[in-house]
């Protein structure tokens, strides 16, 4: 059986390892810093990914070579990635970290999916989100949507419908129809509340089939921690490139400021903590505005607003379709979670959609 020492050595590197140690506590991937003999400093990461979430590794390991290759060629920064000595992207090993973490005779079971990459020597991310991180997200995540607006090279789908609001509004449909737990009539007003606003929500995908909303290549995980930063506050690249893959660019822009701009919790008790934080919408949005100057659509622009809106509304109906199913994809920490998530992502929604006249008005001056 393999060690994460025996893994590392499958991949084109140069140097003696020394060492392989846990890095950080992702939530998706198990991750560790690699030792290279000479260095002080980690020189490489490996990383295990996680087919259950990623199920087609090849696809997106093409996704992500594809992408990295054309930022590089265009003299920017980006994640380098190591092929195997066989050259292929990954090396699928008979592999899984036992509790034993961290040491480097850990043995491994099961069949595994690793990549190596570039550590990237004294950089840092940031957590908080205030106006001046949101405005440098704004600007860094529109560049590299323009940065790849002229990839030419097809990418797939890694995660099919992810932000596919009738797709989610069908599993909604679908769960009202089995009512599996009996959950459906106390939760009604919120269903007629969802439904209600359906054919607003769903202009996307109708502007779409009519030719008229292109998809772009998008990051899709659109937060301030999905940047690299020097120790100067420079940004140094786009990490976290999983779930890069075509899609409209309403989903970085909307799913930042679902997070970024509520001042509550994704699932606040308290519905009066919760707001739309205009100053968040605003300074983020002239950073991305400023970062896709040279290919966004105006009907993209345009619709910016109804993008803040939409990621709300779209998280609410999931949220909501796994408590009426019975809490089987999300986790839990009591019986109600899902229900009040439900009801603060639905306040968020309310009072992104009361101000949604101001957005308008902030773009129109743009």
């Amino acid at each position: 059986m393999e060690n994460l020492k025996d893994i590392v050595l499958r991949f084109e590197i140069t140097g003696k390892v020394t060492d392989v140690k846990p890095m950080g506590e992702g939530l998706i991937n198990d991750t560790y810093k690699v030792f290279v003999e000479g260095f002080d400093k980690p020189k490489y990461v490996l990383q295990r990914i996680n087919n259950a979430i990623f199920q087609d590794v090849d696809m997106l390991m093409d996704n992500i070579n594809k992408v990295t290759h054309h930022i590089r060629n265009k003299g920017k920064n980006t994640l380098r990635f190591y092929p195997t000595k066989s050259n292929k992207s990954y090396y699928l090993s008979e592999i899984s970290p036992l509790p034993t973490v961290g040491r480097n005779d850990t043995k491994i079971d099961g069949e595994k999916y690793w990549r190596l990459m570039d550590f990237v020597p004294d950089s840092i991310t940031y957590q908080a989100v205030t106006p001046e991180y949101s405005y440098i997200a704004g600007k860094s995540f529109g560049e590299f949507e323009s940065l790849l607006a002229d990839l030419n090279e097809p990418l797939g789908e890694i995660i099919p419908d992810f932000h596919n609001i009738e797709f989610r509004l069908k599993q909604l449909r679908d769960a009202v129809a089995e009512d599996r737990v009996g959950r459906v009539k106390e939760v009604q007003y919120y269903l007629d509340e969802i439904f209600k606003r359906e054919e607003k929500m769903t202009i996307g995908e109708r502007l779409f089939r009519e030719g008229k909303l292109p998809k772009r290549v998008c990051h899709c995980d659109t937060k301030v921690n999905n940047m690299l930063f020097d120790k100067d506050g420079n940004v140094l690249c786009i990490i976290d490139l999983d779930t890069v893959m075509p899609s409209f660019v309403f989903s970085d822009y909307g799913d930042f400021l679902r997070t970024a701009a509520n001042t509550g919790l994704e699932d606040d008790p308290n519905l009066d903590n919760i707001d739309f934080n205009m100053e968040i919408f605003k300074v983020f949005t002239r950073g991305y505005l400023e970062g896709t100057k040279g290919f966004l659509l105006p009907i993209e622009k345009e619709n910016l607003p109804y993008a803040a809106l939409l990621f709300p509304y779209m998280q609410t109906v999931r949220f909501l379709a796994d408590y009426i199913n019975g809490d089987t994809y999300y986790k839990i920490k009591y019986p109600e979670h899902n229900l009040v998530r439900t009801k603060a992502q639905w306040r968020l929604f309310e009072r992104a959609e009361a101000k949604e006249k101001e957005m308008m008005v902030f773009l129109d001056k743009r």
